[in-house]
């Protein structure tokens, strides 16, 4: 952690999405007139997983939403704490007074319109506005943002991602949905048989597209990227189990993966999945696939919005 003096975005930001980019956007930007560290401080589970005791599926990973903020909005230090039972019971003025400022040396907060924080959410943005002024904090109250008259939220994209909505979920988060994860040893029917492919280990807690498949990108851990068909689900016609598996079929690509880390990327839904009545047929079906997805990069349509 560094010792420099911070503005600080306060939030969980899942998604990362356009909502959250104002907030990120501002950070950075007093940030640099203040020449301090642009940084957020977020939790590594949601509140209310912990408050309730029930599993809050998220729409990305602890990690994914750190890479989101330092790669697409250039957060400098993601401050991801515990919470807790001492973070859930600290009161709302020693959260500021105690924890950002004297711990993480804030010296500009920036807040969403909707942010709640301190025990039993009892801190508003009224406070928080109120409270830096005592302490001759500066402080931005961020109002909300709206794309067609819905307000950009977390619960909105939540909702699309279970839908599989991937590409209206693009135009709220201003990028792809994306999952990061570890490449592991599948059933070898893919690689085998059909196509090279990876499948990825699903975080705890994390959504995926509903089943089907996607025109997605993955990009490996040299930084290069390629195409890919990735299929979310059961895969009915080689395997007869239940375990939701996220299995992406990397096009034009050579190279051993098992056991590095990937990161993909979900830009359009293809079609739902489907049980085949033989290994041919799926493998032509993945052939038709794949051609779908190259002429969809290749059309410029997959561009992401301007962020």
């Amino acid at each position: 952690m560094s010792t420099r003096e911070k503005v600080i975005a306060l939030g969980f930001f899942d998604g990362v999405h356009l909502g959250h980019a104002a907030l990120l956007r501002r950070t950075v930007e007093e940030a640099a007139l203040r020449g301090v560290v642009p940084a957020v401080f977020t939790f590594d589970r949601p509140p209310k997983e912990v408050v309730t005791g029930q599993p809050c599926p998220l729409i990305n990973s602890p990690q994914d939403r750190a890479d989101l903020m330092r790669r697409l909005y250039g957060i400098q230090e993601v401050i991801m704490v515990p919470f807790d039972q001492e973070m859930m019971t600290t009161s709302w003025e020693d959260y500021i007074t105690e924890i950002l400022v004297k711990r993480y040396r804030a010296v500009h907060l920036v807040a969403g319109h909707d942010h709640h924080f301190g025990h039993k959410n009892q801190g508003s943005p009224e406070l928080l506005a109120e409270k830096c002024r005592e302490l001759g904090l500066g402080c931005d109250i961020i109002p909300k943002v709206e794309i067609g008259g819905i307000t950009v939220s977390s619960s909105y994209i939540r909702r699309l991602v279970e839908l599989g909505q991937v590409e209206r979920a693009r135009l709220y988060l201003g990028h792809p949905h994306v999952l990061t994860s570890t490449v592991r040893h599948g059933r070898g029917i893919g690689s085998s048989r059909l196509f090279p492919t990876a499948n990825l280990v699903i975080p705890a807690h994390v959504l995926v597209p509903s089943h089907g498949v996607y025109v997605t990108q993955v990009t490996l851990p040299d930084g290069s990227s390629c195409p890919a068909v990735t299929n979310v689900g059961t895969r009915p016609t080689v395997d007869n189990g239940t375990d939701v598996t996220v299995e992406a079929c990397l096009l034009d690509f050579e190279g051993d993966l098992y056991g590095q880390t990937l990161r993909l990327e979900f830009f359009q839904h293809i079609r739902d999945e489907i049980r085949f009545d033989s290994l041919d047929a799926l493998k032509a079906q993945i052939a038709s696939d794949a051609e779908t997805t190259r002429q969809a990069f290749l059309s410029g349509e997959l561009e992401t919005p301007a962020l």
